[in-house]
């Protein structure tokens, strides 16, 4: 089975649709008999730990740590433990999350917008969703609402204030795969708990260059898949800090297509912008709807760059 790719492991966003269950990864060998206990609720339900040389936790705990930004750092990540889907629920699952990942695909046209993202909670709720999958829907425990629903993040650090420490002092976060389909521009503050139509599968905070995704309560254990769990140590007094705090209240920046083209033109390969310019042209004349270019351009673009554009472009 594929590998999790090193050019994944900052944005976590793998395009690729295969799942990332491979046969190498062994239980570590050696380990503090206190965390094994703490990590028990996660081992009975299908979780292997990954051994420090293990490829895929260097590449994980790397862009966890890397997207920490000014916590990286005070961060420890202690453990990383992996879906086996050993358990016939467990590859049940994974067997349901694939036939719905072709479902999708097969309904938008070929790309089913499938996307790493993470999720953050208690460690007996993550017990439960390993085991039992998703139960409740509530609302982001920082920042503002973007409907009802199962919030996930493409970025670890806009999700870490969801993770609540355990009684070792430990946050857990899932490393989940999400499928998306097609998304729609939820408004802050609304309290949407399901697709304004058929058209739609998921909810973004932004249509162009998203930091929240909502997978709605009918989704919500079809459309995401847990792959992995990272166990990491955070100060309490940093969680609580500006440092942190601003950075989910901080508004949505906006920006024009046209102000967007010409910044994408800076980081683009020529050709790349004329096929994007091509699209704009096609919506301006009402060839194509603004759902279909803004679902070219991210094609065309990618998430990261469109991600990085818009966090340089002041917001107003």
């Amino acid at each position: 089975m594929e590998q999790l790719r090193e050019e994944d492991q900052v944005s976590m966003t793998i395009e690729n649709p295969e799942m990332l269950l491979s046969s190498d990864s062994e239980a570590e060998s050696s380990s503090n008999p206190r965390l094994e206990h703490n990590f028990r609720l996660f081992k009975t339900n299908g979780m292997i730990k990954l051994e420090e040389n293990n490829k895929e936790h260097g590449l994980i705990k790397s862009g966890f740590i890397t997207c920490m930004g000014p916590l990286a750092k005070q961060v420890e990540v202690v453990a990383i433990h992996k879906n086996s889907c050993s358990t016939l629920l467990g590859k049940a699952r994974l067997e349901a999350f694939r036939i719905f990942s072709e479902a999708v695909r097969e309904k938008c046209n070929g790309n089913a917008n499938i996307k790493y993202a993470w999720f953050g909670s208690s460690k007996e709720e993550i017990g439960n969703i390993i085991s039992h999958g998703f139960s409740t829907t509530t609302e982001p425990k920082s920042g503002e609402c973007f409907g009802i629903g199962v919030y996930l993040y493409p970025a670890n650090f806009d999700g870490v204030l969801s993770a609540v420490e355990d009684e070792n002092g430990l946050r857990h976060m899932l490393l989940c795969r999400v499928i998306l389909g097609n998304t729609e521009e939820i408004a802050a503050g609304s309290t949407q708990s399901q697709p304004t139509s058929e058209e739609f599968d998921s909810g973004v905070d932004n249509i162009v260059a998203p930091t929240t995704y909502t997978i709605w309560a009918s989704h919500m254990n079809s459309h995401i898949f847990p792959n992995f769990l990272v166990s990491f140590r955070c100060p309490n007094y940093l969680l609580g800090s500006s440092k942190i705090r601003k950075v989910p209240l901080k508004p949505t920046p906006r920006i024009k297509f046209p102000d967007l083209l010409r910044a994408l033109s800076k980081f683009l390969h020529p050709s790349r912008m004329a096929s994007i310019s091509k699209y704009y042209e096609d919506f301006q004349r009402s060839k194509i709807t603004k759902l279909v270019l803004v679902r070219k351009l991210r094609q065309i673009a990618g998430d990261t760059s469109l991600r990085a554009v818009m966090k340089l472009y002041p917001h107003k």
